[in-house]
């Protein structure tokens, strides 16, 4: 990719005399047939922002214009309701090969105002939805609180499971994967987004204990969740379940109902990605605020507190699945993204997935002679690590290769890096360590923030500011976003033609066949003449979610179509995600049945063993009872007891009504007992309920 000082040209062959522009991340716009003048930043709502706008646009030179040229453009510009930065490039439509792939290389910024409109929008909560774990918080009463789940933990397995009379998420999936792994789905974020063919499903397709499936040229989880019924799931769907579990954790926590929320994804995350984490966030039954970048998220959990003068830092952000190199200035609550690279598929897994082949060749060589076995466990500490390190050590090094990327779009220098921030789990790991040190000349990476929580932290940041419950604390936060990947146009030309086609693209390669076609749409009206004369401004304008509209216009006649990239070819229709949502909502519905089963059952389960334990126990019941008291009380546990292993499939009104029965038997012996005894009739339901709490 240029560096922000070259001239962004790159040999090719125009095929079929089409004239690919691509719109890249850093540099300036070199090419004859295109006006630089015309490639300017609209204006924003605020002055924080403008100045901001500028000192980014001025330092990465990204306009081919002076400060004064772009704060003139601000000041004549007639400033949007909604703050986001848009770049238009003016080419005349000529068919004649150069030989060229003509760069318009430029920086597109996703804006969040912390004075946007907040009205309509309740609580906001943060969700970190990760391949491996996810994570959620809320900004409350001035400060961020992650929130834990039911089982006391802040970070949450994103595993499903299916079983012949539940569906099982977060730890519970996780727990009993090893006897029902192939009804036990992990690591769907690989997945979303994606094509069936690409050869990372393809990869991935061989690892996992379940079934991926092809429907429609996307893949497709299929599973069967009860009584031999089989289903296909979206990785769509699966992600929404898992962010369900997170949304009723907060609820659980904050004791209302939640609908808002901001999601993070990885940096790298092209356009079908974020709007399949999108649809995902609609099937849960969410309106998802905003989508923000992960490694942003986590600049803001670091940067929250740091006042004083501009620091740059890079933010390495290792998790699972996904791996992202963002380079953030963070100068008094503006944080901005100079550059930003990754991928995304590799993670943790792919090391665990080294570790596994590893034993698998290791088994198949040595199978049958057990002694090794022996062998192979007294391995001392030292000499496992030093194995990792061995089987993952390009996989370790390959994370080199996007920081060294992201420092020469930045246009920084090594020692102009003033912190090295570490996100996810899999930074934990030294040997990662170890190589980002050598690579910044011995400097130590910050290991202030917790690498589990940080995106999510950053989300409930952004989510307090979306809401307006951020107040001062949050007030000045600006946050200055980068397009990930490369956006382009491909249009084809010839003389008296009135419709201008012009394909849209998003890619790093240099052939527009080996890019991911977004949308196309046509310019029509144009007026008959020779190539070359017709003036065509197309517009690339990005909103604070990352999502991409089009605008092309004839600057001659004022005509004008627009195209918002929605990825319907692989997105989920609406009919789907309807479908979808009602199913989730049945899927709850039935979570909640099988909640108040379980609930019913303890609540018999636990009567029954207090009454049990009660008659004979000498210092509560059984020197009180007459003998064909005990004998009845004794008769009454023992049928209960029985009739639970019988009936282990039993409804809910079922294990309500033999609770009835037991109590019709044990509730009367029980107050006559204490009326004996000269206590009062109530004395002996409190001493049951106080029984019942010890439980």
């Amino acid at each position: 990719m240029p560096s922000d000082s070259s001239h962004a040209q790159m040999e090719t062959s125009t095929v079929d005399g089409k004239l690919p522009v691509m719109l890249q991340r850093h540099g300036r716009v070199s090419h004859p047939l295109i006006d630089t003048s015309s490639i300017k930043p609209h204006a924003l709502s605020s002055a924080s922002a403008r100045r901001s706008c500028c000192t980014c646009a001025r330092r990465q030179g990204i306009l081919g214009q002076t400060h004064k040229e772009i704060e003139a453009t601000h000041a004549t510009a007639k400033p949007p309701r909604v703050s986001i930065l848009d770049f238009s490039l003016l080419f005349s439509y000529n068919n004649k090969p150069t030989g060229r792939l003509v760069c318009i290389t430029g920086c597109l910024f996703a804006i969040s105002i912390a004075k946007e409109e907040a009205t309509k929008l309740g609580t906001v909560i943060g969700i970190d939805l990760g391949t491996t774990y996810s994570c959620v918080g809320v900004y409350k009463n001035g400060h961020v609180e992650i929130i834990a789940n039911d089982q006391g933990n802040r970070i949450t397995p994103s595993w499903v499971a299916f079983t012949d009379s539940e569906r099982l998420i977060g730890e519970a999936a996780k727990n009993q994967a090893a006897v029902n792994a192939e009804r036990t789905i992990f690591d769907v974020k690989r997945l979303i987004g994606r094509k069936f063919e690409d050869k990372e499903v393809q990869k991935d397709m061989k690892l996992v204990p379940y079934k991926i499936v092809n429907k429609d040229g996307k893949p497709y989880i299929q599973v069967q969740i009860r009584d031999g019924e089989t289903k296909v799931f979206s990785p769509e769907e699966i992600s929404a379940m898992i962010l369900i579990k997170m949304k009723e954790t907060a609820e659980a926590f904050l004791g209302k109902k939640i609908k808002d929320a901001v999601v993070t994804v990885p940096a790298y995350f092209n356009d079908a990605q974020r709007q399949a984490t999108k649809d995902a966030g609609v099937i849960a039954g969410l309106n998802v605020a905003r989508i923000i970048n992960e490694p942003t998220a986590a600049a803001i959990a670091y940067g929250l507190d740091k006042k004083g003068g501009e620091k740059n830092i890079l933010v390495f952000d290792l998790g699972g699945g996904t791996f992202d190199v963002s380079i953030l200035t963070i100068d008094n609550g503006v944080f901005e993204v100079l550059a930003t690279n990754g991928d995304t598929h590799l993670g943790g897994e792919d090391f665990d997935m080294r570790i596994m082949e590893y034993f698998i060749k290791l088994i198949k060589k040595k199978h049958g002679k057990g002694h090794q076995q022996g062998q192979q466990s007294s391995w001392k500490t030292e000499e496992r690590i030093a194995r990792f390190e061995e089987l993952n050590n390009d996989l370790f090094r390959k994370t080199m290769g996007p920081v060294k990327k992201a420092m020469e779009d930045a246009g920084l220098e090594k020692n102009q890096i003033d912190e090295i921030v570490l996100v996810g789990g899999s930074t934990r790991i030294p040997k990662v360590q170890q190589l980002l040190k050598e690579y910044f000349d011995g400097k130590e990476p910050n290991k202030g923030v917790n690498p589990d929580e940080a995106v999510a932290f950053g989300a409930a940041v952004q989510g307090g500011i979306l809401s307006g419950e951020g107040g001062d604390e949050t007030k000045d936060i600006l946050l200055l976003d980068v397009a990930p990947l490369t956006l382009g146009i491909e249009t084809v030309g010839g003389d008296q033609q009135t419709t201008v086609s012009i394909q849209v693209f998003e890619g790093e390669r240099s052939l527009t066949k080996d890019c991911r076609l977004l949308g196309k749409f046509d310019l029509t009206g144009v007026p008959p003449a020779p190539r070359g004369t017709p003036q065509i401004e197309v517009t690339f304008e990005v909103d604070a979610n990352g999502i991409l509209n089009v605008k092309a216009e004839d600057k001659g006649t004022g005509k004008s179509e627009k195209i918002t990239i929605t990825n319907d070819k692989g997105r989920l229709s609406q009919e789907e995600i309807d479908r979808m949502v009602r199913e989730a909502e049945e899927f709850a519905e039935e979570d909640k049945k099988v909640k108040e089963k379980i609930d019913a059952r303890n609540g018999l389960e636990t009567y029954v063993y207090n009454m049990k334990n009660q008659i004979n126990d000498k210092d509560k019941l059984a020197d009180k009872l007459e003998s064909d008291e005990k004998e009845k009380i004794e008769t009454a546990v023992k049928e209960a007891l029985e009739w639970m292993d019988d009936n282990q499939s039993a409804e809910k009104e079922d294990y309500e009504e033999k609770l009835k029965e037991v109590e019709a038997v044990c509730n009367p012996i029980i107050t006559a007992v204490y009326q004996r005894s000269g206590g009062a009739p109530g004395a002996g339901s409190e001493e049951e309920d106080d029984s019942h709490d010890e439980l």
